[in-house]
């Protein structure tokens, strides 16, 4: 009997994901972490990745500090910047920095990487695994590149 093998990091990371659109679903979202007695990873994108899950009360902390800083740096009638693979039973949430946002929804062959990712699944550096594409770096070096002196 084969056994099936669990998905890695990046591969939940590269997943289908739902936008919590309306602020009441962000609301409902938060409510089901707290209610679930769940091992979340909270990785903050650019910082070394946690080596141990969360407990409750840093979850709840959590929780509380980035709704915060979600509605009061996203002045908007509307969320948008929080996605989760399943609303309901979520197992990878991820939110995106309000003053990073880029190309967060819809399609995007290099969207910004999330502010935050909470996870079931200890996280790997994102900002390691998905380094930016070359093109920007290969521009700028044509762009002042040494020119040649033309033979006079």
């Amino acid at each position: 009997m084969m056994s099936q093998q669990s998905p890695t990091y990046l591969e939940e990371f590269r997943g289908s994901f739902t936008s919590m659109l309306r602020w009441p679903q962000l609301e409902q979202l938060w409510q089901t972490l707290r209610e679930q007695e769940k091992a979340w990873y909270i990785y903050a994108v650019g910082e070394p990745p946690p080596e141990q899950p969360a407990n409750a009360r840093e979850l709840d902390t959590f929780i509380t500090e980035i709704d915060k800083l979600l509605r009061t740096e996203h002045d908007e009638d509307y969320c948008g910047i929080v996605y989760a693979d399943k609303r309901d039973d979520p197992s990878f949430i991820k939110i995106y920095d309000p003053n990073n946002l880029g190309v967060s929804c819809g399609f995007s062959t290099n969207p910004p990487l999330p502010g935050w990712v909470l996870s079931l699944s200890k996280p790997v550096d994102l900002k390691a695994a998905m380094p930016p594409p070359g093109n920007r770096r290969r521009w700028w070096q044509t762009l002042f590149k040494p020119r040649q002196n033309p033979a006079s």
